[in-house]
C-alpha cells in the first residue's frame, strides 16, 4: 500500500500528520508519522516572469535638510534644570524624524549623581559652539 501524506493532497506546506502502514499484510497495524511536504513554491510549474515595457521610472524624493547640529559638534546645553547647565558635550547622535521631543544625543566628560553621562535634548535647548 502506497503511503500518502496529508500536506500532499491539501496542497500546503505545513507539518502534518500522515497514517502511514507499515505492512500490508497487518492493516491494523498502523503508526502515525510526522511529514514535512515539499513548500508550496517548489511544486510551482510553469511560472514565467516576463519583463513589461512600460515600466514607469521611479522618482527620488528630494531629502530635506537635517535638522539639528552635526554629528561631532560641540554644544552648550540651555535647559535650567539639567546637571549640566552652561556647560558643554559633543552632539553624538540627531534623530531626523519629525514629531521626536528630544533629537538630539549628547554626550559629557562629567557623569551627573546617577553616573550618567548622555542625555537627549530639544533642538532649542541647546547652543552650538
Amino acid at each position: 500500500m502506497a503511503s500518502t501524506t496529508l500536506a500532499a493532497v491539501a496542497g500546503t506546506s505545513a507539518m502534518s500528520t500522515a497514517c502511514v502502514h507499515s505492512n500490508s499484510l497487518f492493516p491494523a497495524r498502523v503508526q502515525w508519522r510526522t511529514v514535512r511536504a515539499a513548500p508550496v513554491s517548489a511544486r510551482v510549474v510553469g511560472l514565467s516572469l516576463r519583463a513589461t515595457a512600460d515600466v514607469t521610472p521611479v522618482v527620488e524624493k528630494e531629502k530635506p535638510a537635517p535638522i539639528g547640529p552635526k554629528r561631532g559638534a560641540q554644544v552648550k546645553i540651555l535647559r535650567k534644570e539639567s546637571y549640566w547647565y552652561l556647560q558643554g558635550g559633543s552632539v553624538v547622535a540627531v534623530d531626523q524624524q519629525p514629531g521626536v521631543r528630544y533629537p538630539v544625543v549628547v554626550r559629557f566628560n562629567t557623569v551627573n549623581y546617577a553616573g550618567i553621562s548622555t542625555n537627549n535634548f530639544a533642538i532649542d535647548e541647546i547652543e552650538e559652539v
